[in-house]
C-alpha cells in the first residue's frame, strides 16, 4: 500500500498543467496509432457517426406549456440546437422545428466551446428562461437569462460566471440562486452552500441569504411550487448523496422543518405530500418497508396528522423504479425482476382513491414522464404522460398515454438499428460469494453456441441505487452483437434493481459485495460455457469504471480485456478531488481508520502489482471532467506503465463526465472502444 504523501503520481493531478498534458499527449498519440490502424476502426467509426446523426432518432421531449422542447445534435448542427414545436407538429413523421437557440452559431459567434446544459423556464407564460452553458462538457456552467419570444439573450439580465450554480425562478423579478459567491460560499464537494433572493436590476453582491447549509453537507438546494393554491418554497440541505432535511420557508423568512427521516425522499403535488422512506419506518403503529410509496394530504401533515396510505409496498421481487404525476393520477413505474410494469392510483375522487394496473409492453424496460403543467389553472394536458418501451432487441417507442383510461397513442418509433434476426435474449441467476442470487442478462447473437468460445462483453454500475434495465442500444447491437459478439447485462448489488435494500447491500464496508457480484457473473459465464476467461470483456463508466478496475485487479484471470471509463480508481484520494467528498456516503471517508482498513483492500489504484499479470487495459477519460477528476486513469496508468504493464490510454480534450462534447467526439471515443475489444478478444468474422 502507499500512503497519501508517498503517492509519486500527484503531478498528474494538476489537470492542465505542461508536464500532465504532455504526458496526456503522448500516450493518445500511442492509443490512436495502435488502434486507428487497426482493421476494424474506421468501418466502426462510420457505424457510430451514423447512428448518432441518424435522422430517424425520437426526439427527446420536455413541455413548457403550449411548446415541446427539443435539444438536437447531428452533422450539420455538432454543438446541437435548442428547438421547439407544438405536440400536433410532434405527431408528424417530419416536424417542423423552431430553432430556439443554435450552439454552433454562438460558439463561432464567441469563440467559445459551448455545450447545452438545460434551461430553467418560468411559467406559466414562459417568456423567460436561464440558460446554463458549458465549456466543453463541464458541470461548471455559465448562467444566463433568454428571452423565448424575441430568442435572444437580455443583455442585462440575470448573469452568474462559470460555477456549478443551482438557479430556480421565484417570480419575473427575482430567483434564487446558489454558485461561488467566494470564500466560504462552497462546501467541501465544491457545490453551492448558500443559497440567496436575487432581484432583477441589482448586482449579485446585493442578493439576500434565505438559507445556508453547512460545509461538511453535499450542497444547498431551493425548489419553488408554483402550482395554483399550493405555492411552496422548499430549501434543503443535501446532507450526503441519500439524505436531506427539508424546511418550508415561511411568509415571514423563518423555516419550518419537516418531521421526516433524513433518507426519506420527499415530493410536494398540489394538495398531497407524496413520501418514499429507504429505510423501515415506524410512524406511529404503522410499519412501512423501505422502497415504499406513501401519501398523506399536505396540510394535515404539516399540522401534525400521520394519516397515511400506502400506494406501494416492495417484495423481493418487486421494487419501485420510479412513478410520474398528471393531474389527478400517480403512474407507479415498477421493477419486477429486473422488467417493467405499470400501475395507476386515481385521485380524481379525493375521499376514494382508485388503484388499477396498466396494460403494458412486457418484458423489458419503460420510462415515463408528465406533460401535467403544474402551473397552469387548466392544462388540456393535465391528465396526459409520454410512455416509451424498449428492450435489449427492440428498439424504442413512444406513445402519448392518458391517465385512468386504457387510451395510448403511437407518437413515434424508432426503426431497428441492428438486424437482430436469430437473436434471442435470456435471464440467469448467478451465486455470489455470499450466495445471493444475482440477476443478469445474456443477448446471444445469430448463430451462437454455448460452446465457450463467443467473444462476450459483460457491463456492470453497481452504485448509487441505479438499476441497468434492458435498454435497446444501437451502438452495442451494431458494433458488439451484429458482429457476432454476446452481450451480458450483470444486475449486481449497489444498485436499485430491487430496491433500497439491493443498495444498501454493497456499500461503505460492503462495497466488495459488488464486485464479487460481477466477478460471480463472470464465472457463471464460463460455466454456462458461453464464454472463456480468454473471450470475456469487461466495461464500465464512472462507478462502473470502479467496478471494472476493482474486478480486473483482484481476478485478472477471469478477463481478457477491461474497458475502463471515467472511473474512480484512487479511492485513498477520491474524496479530495472534485466532487468526490459528495460520495462518501456510498464508499465511506477514507481518512478514518475503519473505513480506510475496508477501502484499501480494493482501491485498484494501491492494489496493482507489477508481479501480476493483467489484461491489457483501455483507460477512457476526459480532461473537462469537473466530477470524477481525470487523475484517477492518468495515475493508475501511469503507475501501470511504470511497473511493465501494457495498457492503452484515451484522454479527450472535451466531453465533461460523459466523455464527448459532440457526435463526431462521441463516435472517435467509441470507435477507438470496440476496436480495442474485437482486438483483444480475436473474434472471428467480426469485420
Amino acid at each position: 500500500m502507499i500512503s497519501d504523501t508517498e503517492d509519486p503520481y500527484l503531478w498528474l493531478e494538476d489537470i492542465d498543467s505542461e508536464p500532465a498534458m504532455a504526458w496526456v499527449k503522448a500516450r493518445n498519440a500511442h492509443s490512436l496509432k495502435a488502434l486507428q490502424s487497426g482493421p476494424h476502426y474506421a468501418a466502426l467509426r462510420t457505424d457510430f457517426l451514423e447512428l448518432l446523426n441518424a435522422k430517424d432518432r425520437i426526439p427527446s421531449i420536455e413541455r413548457l406549456g403550449p411548446w415541446l422542447m427539443n435539444f438536437w445534435q447531428d452533422e450539420q448542427h455538432k454543438r446541437g440546437l435548442w428547438r421547439r414545436c407544438t405536440l400536433e407538429e410532434y405527431r408528424k413523421v417530419d416536424p417542423q422545428w423552431q430553432t430556439v437557440l443554435d450552439l454552433d452559431a454562438l460558439a463561432a459567434a464567441e469563440g467559445e466551446n459551448w455545450v447545452f446544459a438545460g434551461a430553467r423556464s418560468l411559467g406559466p407564460d414562459y417568456q423567460r428562461c436561464l440558460i446554463s452553458l458549458s465549456r466543453g462538457g463541464a458541470d461548471a456552467c455559465v448562467v444566463r437569462e433568454f428571452d423565448l419570444q424575441t430568442l435572444q439573450f437580455l443583455p442585462e439580465g440575470f448573469a452568474l460566471p462559470e460555477a456549478k450554480s443551482t438557479v430556480t425562478w421565484i417570480d419575473a423579478d427575482h430567483i434564487f440562486v446558489g454558485t461561488d459567491f467566494g470564500p466560504g460560499s462552497l462546501t467541501d464537494s465544491g457545490y453551492p452552500r448558500v443559497i440567496k433572493r436575487w432581484t432583477r436590476g441589482t448586482p449579485l453582491s446585493r442578493a439576500e441569504t434565505v438559507f445556508e447549509a453547512e460545509s461538511q453537507d453535499v450542497m444547498a438546494w431551493v425548489h419553488v411550487d408554483h402550482t395554483p393554491g399550493h405555492q411552496r418554497c422548499s430549501l434543503v440541505r443535501v446532507l450526503d448523496f441519500y439524505r436531506q432535511e427539508v424546511s418550508l420557508l415561511q411568509a415571514n423568512g423563518s423555516l419550518l422543518r419537516l418531521d421526516l427521516p433524513t433518507d426519506l425522499q420527499e415530493c410536494f403535488w398540489g394538495r398531497w405530500l407524496l413520501l418514499q422512506p429507504r429505510s423501515d419506518w415506524a410512524v406511529g403503529e404503522q410499519r412501512f418497508t423501505a422502497g415504499s410509496l406513501l401519501i398523506s394530504d399536505a396540510a394535515d401533515f404539516l399540522a401534525g396528522k400521520r394519516d397515511l396510505k400506502l400506494l406501494f409496498a416492495p417484495t423481493p421481487t418487486r421494487a419501485l423504479a420510479g412513478y410520474t404525476l398528471t393531474r389527478d393520477h400517480v403512474i407507479l413505474n415498477i421493477s419486477d425482476t429486473v422488467a417493467s410494469r405499470l400501475e395507476e392510483w386515481s385521485f380524481v375522487d379525493p375521499a376514494k382513491p382508485e388503484h388499477r394496473h396498466i396494460e403494458a409492453p412486457f418484458p423489458g424496460a419503460i420510462s415515463l414522464s408528465s406533460l401535467y403543467d403544474n402551473e397552469l389553472q387548466d392544462d388540456e394536458l393535465g391528465d396526459h404522460y409520454l410512455l416509451n418501451y424498449a428492450d435489449l432487441l427492440t428498439p424504442n417507442t413512444l406513445f402519448l398515454a392518458r391517465a385512468g383510461s386504457d387510451e395510448r397513442q403511437l407518437l413515434k418509433a424508432r426503426k431497428a438499428q441492428f438486424d437482430s434476426s436469430g437473436m434471442r435474449t435470456e435471464q440467469h441467476f448467478a451465486s455470489s460469494a455470499d450466495g445471493t442470487r444475482v440477476p443478469y442478462f445474456v443477448v446471444w447473437p445469430q448463430g451462437a453456441q454455448a460452446d465457450g468460445e463467443n467473444p462476450t462483453l459483460m457491463y456492470g454500475y453497481g452504485g448509487f441505487e441505479s438499476s441497468l434495465l434492458p435498454w435497446y442500444s444501437a451502438a452495442f447491437g451494431r458494433a458488439w452483437l451484429a458482429r457476432g459478439g454476446v452481450l451480458v447485462l450483470a444486475n449486481i448489488r449497489g444498485g436499485g434493481e430491487f430496491g433500497p435494500a439491493w443498495h444498501q447491500a454493497a456499500v461503505k464496508g460492503n462495497k466488495q459485495r459488488s464486485y464479487d457480484d460481477f466477478i460471480a457473473v463472470a464465472e457463471d459465464l464460463s460455466s454456462r460455457k458461453v464464454c472463456s476467461p480468454r473471450r470475456l470483456a469487461i466495461m464500465g463508466g464512472s462507478n462502473g469504471g470502479l467496478l471494472v478496475g476493482a474486478c480486473f485487479v483482484q481476478r485478472p484471470e477471469l478477463f481478457q480485456a477491461v474497458v475502463c471509463q471515467v472511473p474512480l480508481l484512487d479511492m485513498r484520494r477520491y474524496h479530495r478531488l472534485l466532487a468526490g467528498a459528495s460520495w462518501m456516503a456510498e464508499y465511506g471517508d477514507p481518512d478514518q481508520p475503519s473505513d480506510w482498513a475496508t477501502i484499501s483492500q480494493y482501491s485498484p489504484y494501491h492494489n496493482v502489482d507489477p508481479q501480476v499479470n493483467y489484461p491489457k487495459v483501455l483507460f477512457t477519460t476526459s480532461t473537462r471532467d469537473d466530477r470524477v477528476h481525470p487523475a484517477h486513469a492518468r495515475k493508475m496508468a501511469a503507475k501501470m506503465l511504470d511497473q511493465g504493464h501494457d495498457l492503452l490510454y484515451f484522454e479527450n480534450i472535451e466531453g465533461g463526465h460523459g466523455g464527448a462534447a459532440d457526435n463526431e467526439q462521441r463516435a472517435t471515443l467509441q470507435a477507438l472502444e470496440y476496436s480495442y475489444l474485437w482486438q483483444e478478444l480475436g473474434a472471428q468474422n467480426n469485420e
